[in-house]
């Protein structure tokens, strides 16, 4: 064992990372076991199956609303022409004088959804319950 006697040594000063490493992994099993547990997503009711066989006496009504999108973005509510920004105050007259508050968006397949999103949210901002997707 030798020691050494040279006068130039000082003060020596490591970084100790020993108490770094355990609060990091103390950390990482905090936010490991705190996620968040609630889910937010949107409610999806899949249709029923119509019968297979229909009584002819039965009189099907029909009474829905559907706004359909065209691959130009061009708007109609049940054959009627309509413009994105008259399309929140048309829906909301519609609505305002029915119990049925259900509608209905048919889009073409080629159009960003995004359009459809936007339809959804101004017929939601109207009045609308439950929107129904349709494919064509």
């Amino acid at each position: 064992m030798g020691m050494s006697s040279s006068s130039a040594v000082g003060p020596k000063s490591d970084i100790n990372i020993t108490p770094y490493i355990d609060i990091l992994l103390v950390l990482l099993i905090i936010f490991m076991v705190i996620q968040p547990t609630t889910q937010y997503d949107l409610r999806a009711r899949v249709p029923e199956d119509a019968p297979d066989e229909i009584p002819e006496d039965v009189i099907i009504k029909s009474d829905a609303i559907v706004v359909s999108v065209a691959a130009n973005g061009s708007l109609q509510i049940n054959q009627e022409p309509v413009t994105l920004d008259r399309l929140g105050g048309r829906l909301f007259e519609i609505y305002s004088a029915r119990a049925n508050k259900n509608m209905f968006v048919q889009a073409h397949n080629d159009l960003p959804f995004v359009d459809v999103i936007r339809v959804i949210d101004i017929a939601k901002g109207s009045g609308v319950g439950d929107v129904g997707l349709m494919v064509e």
